[in-house]
């Protein structure tokens, strides 16, 4: 492991050689027979079913995981998966889930889906992918993810397949007991062949491949990007993404004694990718608590338990996890935790400063995309962390700040904000997506993706991003960008949470507007909000026009606010107010997303309408309705 605490530190590591010359493993197999050479009998991965921090655990070393995953790979070989065929997961976290990702990158192409999507939602993604096989859970109580699995299986006849997980082996007796008798029933009116994963898995040999490891570089993965509509954006990964996500971690973070908590889900890139290709690269030990991580009951209750349980040396986690884990007590021994590293979303510099004063421990903050693989940049462990930047880019990463103008890019000024545009190992150049279209103007200069985050390169070299392109507020013609309203906001002792958008408005195009939830046990008024906003936000322009206070703002499964159902609640509130005002008889009963449209508004009528003065009414607003008949 090398120090990586400065610009010259990440310099001196591109000028030994290029990433090309480096002697690395070509295929995710072979990266992982290394590890299992080198690391065999060592803790590879352990995950607890239930929360408790005396409760049962599971951990594989890297020779068991090595095994399993041949297996796996075999199985899905058999099952007629080829190099370009996908095998899809629809799974919460397990020691399978990471055996399948592992196995059927090996096998074929693995396509890990989220399964707090609905059916429809899933569906489409198998029929996107095309998805020859997939692997999900065994029907269990409190879970609906074997129902929705059956229904979207149903709706892609692609899959020929189904490889269920059962969970109750995690169980301990009486509970283990009690599952048969309580399991929910679940309906397979789909054509695909229904097996028990480790059972068929165990009847193939673990001690070699029953068929060639071609030692190319090739597309091993397919993560879907959002996945709020019918057709979501498919990202395609290589060998060579997931490797050097992995060779970042082993070379500039862990080592074989460092042990990762990561209740962050398998099906999104940054437990996939930087967590646990990294600790392949090091062999560090990964633990998985609970099936749904942050989300699974008594999680955050036990959290510094579990650290002192496992000596936990590296804490993996997002802004919205450290926001509850401070609302709960440091009361454990968290002696061996030397750092926490967190992604997916901007980490407001009050939530940093409460963790550090908590834990002692600093906070890490790094930025990555679906679209690179993962990983682009992080303030360094052991160097300067800027507060609120996401630090250096890494070792092999090319990060521009451009502005487009007249078709051709112009580099941005330091401290100029521009758009972020990044190439990478992990970024494929011109085929990002599985779907041609998609990748048209995706480019600068036919290499440099274009993230579509705004931001800024300051004088040491760190990156800072100011605001998503598409999330800025536009208000007559004027930016705003949605983090100063959150970020003023997030001042307030009492805000847990903050998320701004702008409403449609008929004048203006689109005002401010803010949801926040308040921290457990706090009492606050949106009165006293605004007022407080009003202080702390220095652009008059973005002090938000209607603040609103929710029990629970929409999130992700990796904790970013889920800004789409806010724009879907702040249309439905304006335009209702609208129509209610000019005394029309008719109220939007849904707003859904369409794929060229955006969001949708649909219109009911409660009596007697005129549906003339209606349309006139709504066309003074860019969101575009339908009647609902």
């Amino acid at each position: 492991m090398q120090r990586f605490a400065t610009i010259a530190d990440r310099d001196a590591v591109e000028a030994e050689k290029p990433w090309e010359e480096r002697n690395r493993a070509t295929t995710l197999y072979g990266f992982l027979s290394d590890a299992k050479a080198a690391y065999g009998a060592r803790p590879a991965l352990s995950f607890q079913i239930l929360s408790g921090p005396t409760d049962k655990t599971e951990t594989l070393t890297w020779s068991d995981l090595h095994g399993r995953v041949t297996q796996a790979a075999n199985l899905l070989r058999h099952l007629g998966v080829g190099p370009t065929d996908t095998v899809a997961y629809l799974l919460p976290n397990s020691l399978e889930t990471a055996i399948t990702l592992l196995g059927g990158a090996t096998a074929g192409i693995v396509n890990p889906i989220n399964p707090l999507l609905d059916a429809e939602q899933i569906a489409a993604i198998l029929r996107e992918t095309r998805a020859k096989v997939l692997v999900t859970l065994k029907s269990f109580p409190k879970t609906d993810v074997a129902q929705k699995a059956a229904e979207a299986v149903r709706l892609a006849p692609n899959v020929e397949a189904v490889l269920e997980v059962d969970l109750n082996r995690y169980l301990t007796p009486p509970k283990s007991w009690i599952v048969p008798l309580v399991r929910p029933k679940t309906e397979t009116k789909h054509h695909a062949k229904v097996m028990n994963f480790n059972a068929e898995a165990a009847k193939l040999p673990g001690d070699r491949l029953m068929f060639e490891d071609v030692q190319e570089d090739r597309i091993a993965a397919y993560f879907h990007t959002g996945g709020t509509t019918g057709m979501p954006k498919v990202a395609q990964h290589k060998y060579s993404g997931m490797i050097y996500n992995g060779w970042l971690g082993g070379r500039l973070l862990f080592d074989e004694t460092d042990v990762m908590i990561c209740p962050l889900p398998l099906f999104h890139v940054l437990a996939a990718y930087p967590i646990l290709m990294s600790a392949i690269a090091s062999g560090a030990h990964v633990v998985f608590p609970t099936p749904a991580g942050y989300r699974g009951d008594g999680v955050f209750d036990n959290f510094w338990k579990l650290v002192e349980r496992y000596k936990v040396t590296f804490l993996i986690t997002v802004p919205t996890a450290i926001s509850a884990l401070m609302q709960r007590p440091v009361n454990a021994d968290i002696s061996s935790l030397k750092s926490a590293i967190s992604g997916s979303a901007p980490l407001p510099v009050e939530l940093y400063n409460r963790f550090k004063k908590a834990t002692g421990v600093e906070v890490s903050e790094g930025y990555g995309l679906t679209e690179a693989t993962c990983l682009v940049s992080v303030n360094p462990v052991d160097g300067v962390k800027k507060v609120g930047s996401v630090g250096i880019p890494l070792p092999y990463t090319h990060v521009r700040i451009l502005k487009k103008r007249n078709g051709s890019y112009d580099e941005c000024a330091i401290d100029e904000v521009g758009e972020i545009c990044v190439a990478n190992p992990g970024v494929f150049e011109g085929s990002t997506y599985t779907e041609a279209d998609k990748n048209h103007d995706l480019f600068a200069e036919e290499r440099f993706l274009r993230t579509g985050d705004l931001g800024r390169l300051d004088p040491d070299g760190y990156l800072w991003i100011t605001g998503r392109a598409k999330d800025l507020i536009i208000r007559g013609g004027h930016n705003l960008d949605p983090a100063e309203i959150e970020d003023a906001l997030l001042k307030h002792p009492a805000v847990a949470f903050a998320g701004a958008i702008g409403q449609p408005d008929s004048f203006a195009g689109e005002l401010p507007c803010a949801y926040v939830e308040l921290v457990d046990g706090a009492s606050v008024t949106t009165e006293e909000l605004l007022e407080h906003a009003k202080t702390h936000i220095h652009e008059r322009a973005a002090i938000p026009k209607h603040l609103e206070i929710m029990d629970e703002l929409p999130k992700t499964a990796v904790g970013k606010i889920f800004k789409p159902d806010l724009r879907k609640r702040a249309i439905m509130r304006v335009l209702d107010g609208v129509l209610k005002e000019a005394g029309l008889a008719a109220h939007v009963i849904s707003v859904t997303e369409d794929k060229k449209r955006g969001l949708v508004a649909h219109i009911a009528t409660t009596g007697n309408c005129d549906e003339e003065a209606l349309a006139h009414k709504l066309g003074e607003f860019t969101v575009p309705w339908d009647w609902a008949r």
